[in-house]
C-alpha cells in the first residue's frame, strides 16, 4: 500500500497525545473519588465499576480516528478488478503451414477450437475481432459484442501462403485505433482503412506516445506457427503497438526446430521464430505462451482468459478508510449508550 499525500500520515501522532489524556483523565477521576469522607462511602456512592467496559468505547474512537486519518493520506494498493468494455483482437495466422498435423487434428483446427472456447469465455460486454494473416492481413470480423459473429468469422478462415506477422500487428492497430489514420496500403491493398468513407479528407491527427502497456482498454492477442516471410517487420510493428500502449500477447504453435511441409503441390520449411515473438512481447508488456500440442494451447488461451477478465490495477481506497472510520464511530457511541446511557 502507498499514499499519495505521504506527509499527512504525520497526524497519526496525535493519537499518543490522546490516549495519555485519556489515561490523565482516569487517574483525575480517581483522586476525585477518594476526597469522600471514607473509602467504603467512595465505594458506595460509585457502586460497581463498569470495568473493561468502560474502556471499550474510547478505544473504538481512537481506533476510528486512525482511520479517518489515514484516509486522509489518500491511501492507495494494488487490486485485482475485474474489466469492462474491453476490446481484445484475435490475429490469427492462416498460412498454409497451419494444416500442419503435429498439432492434433491440425494446427489451423486446434487453434479455431482454443480461440472459440476462449470467446465464450470472455465477458458479454468485451468486444472481439478477428484478423487473419498470411502473406497478407485481413479483417475478418470487426470488434463486436456478437460472440455469434465470432465464432463464425473464425470458422471462415482459408489457408493462404506466405506469413505477414508485422502486418497482423499493424492492422490490429488500425482497428482499434482508426482515428490515428495508420497507413495500411502495404499490408491489405486497400487505400483507406474500411471504416473510413472515401473521398473523406481528414487533417490527420497529432500522435503523442505514451508509456508501453498503459492502454488498458484493448489487447492484441497474435497465434503463429512461422517466422515473417513477407510483410513489415513484427519487431518494428511491435514498437507502433508499444507507443500505443497496447500489450500484444504472442503464441507461437507447431515445431521450435523446423520441419518441411507440403501444401498443394509444393513444399516449405517452417520454422518457429521464438526470439522474434519474445521480444514483440516484451516490447509491449505483453507475454509470450509456446503450445506444442492441443492440450497445451487450449491451457494458454485458458490463461489469456484470466487475464482478459481481470487485472491488477492501483486504486485508491480513502474511502474505505473513510467508511472504516465512521463504522467505528458509531459502534463506540452506540455502545457508550447501550451501557452507560451516555455518550462518554
Amino acid at each position: 500500500m502507498s499514499f499519495q499525500w505521504p506527509t499527512l500520515l504525520w497526524t497519526l501522532l496525535l493519537l499518543p497525545l490522546l490516549v495519555l489524556l485519556y489515561l490523565w483523565l482516569l487517574r483525575r477521576r480517581r483522586r476525585s473519588a477518594v476526597r469522600l469522607a471514607s473509602i467504603a462511602i467512595a465505594r458506595d456512592a460509585l457502586g460497581r465499576g463498569p470495568g473493561w467496559r468502560r474502556h471499550v468505547p474510547p478505544l473504538l474512537m481512537l481506533l476510528a480516528l486512525a482511520a479517518l486519518l489515514v484516509a486522509t493520506a489518500r491511501p492507495t494498493a494494488k487490486l485485482t478488478l475485474p474489466l469492462s468494455q474491453r476490446t481484445i483482437i484475435l490475429a490469427m495466422d492462416v498460412s498454409g503451414s497451419m494444416r500442419a498435423e503435429d498439432v492434433e487434428p491440425n494446427r489451423l483446427v486446434a487453434s479455431q477450437e482454443a480461440a472459440k472456447t476462449f470467446v465464450q469465455q470472455l465477458p458479454r460486454d468485451a468486444r472481439v475481432g478477428v484478423i487473419a494473416f498470411a502473406g497478407t492481413a485481413a479483417v475478418v470480423q470487426a470488434p463486436t459484442q456478437s460472440r455469434e459473429d465470432v465464432l463464425a468469422a473464425i470458422d471462415r478462415f482459408q489457408l493462404q501462403r506466405a506469413t505477414a506477422t508485422g502486418s497482423a500487428i499493424i492492422l490490429s492497430l488500425a482497428t482499434l485505433f482508426p482515428e490515428h489514420d495508420i497507413e495500411i496500403s502495404h499490408i491489405t491493398g486497400q487505400r483507406k482503412f474500411p471504416g473510413r468513407a472515401l473521398g473523406e479528407d481528414k487533417p490527420k491527427p497529432e500522435f503523442t506516445p505514451v508509456e508501453p502497456g498503459s492502454y488498458d482498454s484493448a489487447a492484441i492477442i497474435m497465434l503463429t506457427d512461422g517466422q515473417r516471410t513477407t510483410g513489415p517487420d513484427p519487431v518494428d510493428a511491435a514498437k507502433m503497438a508499444a507507443e500505443r500502449g497496447v500489450r500484444v500477447y504472442t503464441v507461437g504453435i507447431g515445431t521450435k526446430e523446423g520441419e518441411i511441409i507440403g501444401f498443394e503441390g509444393w513444399s516449405m520449411r517452417v520454422r518457429l521464430d521464438e526470439d522474434a515473438l519474445e521480444q514483440v512481447a516484451q516490447m509491449t508488456r505483453g507475454e509470450y505462451f509456446y503450445a506444442g500440442t492441443a492440450e497445451d494451447l487450449k491451457k494458454v488461451y485458458e490463461s489469456l482468459s484470466s487475464k482478459m477478465v481481470v487485472e491488477r490495477k492501483e486504486v485508491e481506497i480513502s474511502a474505505l478508510f473513510a467508511a472504516l472510520g465512521a463504522l467505528l464511530a458509531v459502534l463506540s457511541a452506540g455502545l457508550s449508550v447501550y451501557w452507560f446511557g451516555r455518550v462518554a
